[in-house]
């Protein structure tokens, strides 16, 4: 009897052992996952907060030249601003935005840059595919698109010219822009800007081995390859309400 005693008071003293190391080892992978949640979220509103003057000042910065000059395209460089960031501010809050706003967006953005430019600008853009009940995490398209017009049409004093390709097949999203560059290298050599380390580090945090990057530097051009896999975003269902509202956005 003292021995059956002895023996059922120990494996009970096991289990609650037990039950405890469990307890405790599942309160230590709760706590590491919520770590990650808000390393996640403070990265995120990071990015976020480090962009919005950048594009405001760069865009704004446009318009004040027309309107002091009495510029008739003043007033529809207004009307898209207005829009853009009608869309920045109200629907880029979402984790995912439909595909087609997100390209209205950039379509915009180049329009406002061709009206500066004026007809010595070179520009071709197309569109392919069906973008119809696509989506894809807001504004990670438009830092290439303004670091073309930033470090290469800029910078041409002849023929400054840009051309873009988007094809959307199936679920994969394929994105192409090139620009020509001035042949003699710029007195300060060009690094990444904030916007390209923000969209990398949000394609890192956003599609983890669902994109493929490739930035190509030569002597006369910039060329960016970009392939997505659309409405695939690796963040956990836990994680992704959080992030809605802390969804950053990118602009060079």
């Amino acid at each position: 009897m003292l021995f059956s005693t002895t023996f059922n008071l120990t494996t009970v003293v096991g289990f609650a052992v037990a039950i405890k190391l469990m307890k405790r080892w599942w309160l230590k992978l709760k706590e590491t996952e919520e770590v990650a949640r808000e390393k996640a979220r403070a990265e995120l509103q990071l990015l976020k907060a480090q962009i919005h003057p950048h594009f405001l000042f760069n865009t704004l910065n446009n318009i004040y030249f027309y309107t002091l000059n009495a510029s008739p395209h003043a007033p529809g460089m207004i009307k898209k601003l207005s829009g853009m960031l009608h869309y920045i501010l109200h629907e880029c809050d979402q984790l995912l935005v439909p595909l087609e706003k997100e390209l209205k967006m950039i379509q915009d953005y180049i329009a406002l840059e061709k009206i500066r430019y004026g007809d010595q600008m070179q520009m071709r853009v197309a569109i392919k595919g069906d973008t119809r009940n696509k989506s894809i995490a807001p504004l990670l398209l438009i830092p290439f698109v303004e670091n073309s017009f930033k470090h290469g049409a800029s910078k041409m004093i002849i023929h400054p010219e840009i051309i873009i390709d988007i094809t959307i097949e199936n679920n994969e999203l394929v994105f192409f822009i090139t620009n020509n560059k001035p042949l003699l290298p710029e007195p300060t050599p060009r690094q990444a800007g904030l916007g390209l380390k923000n969209v990398k580090k949000r394609l890192q945090l956003l599609y983890p081995r669902k994109h493929e990057l490739n930035i190509v530097s030569e002597s006369g051009s910039y060329s960016v390859l970009l392939k997505i896999s659309l409405n695939e975003i690796s963040i956990s269902k836990t994680t992704t309400e959080e992030l809605k509202h802390t969804l950053d956005y990118a602009i060079a």
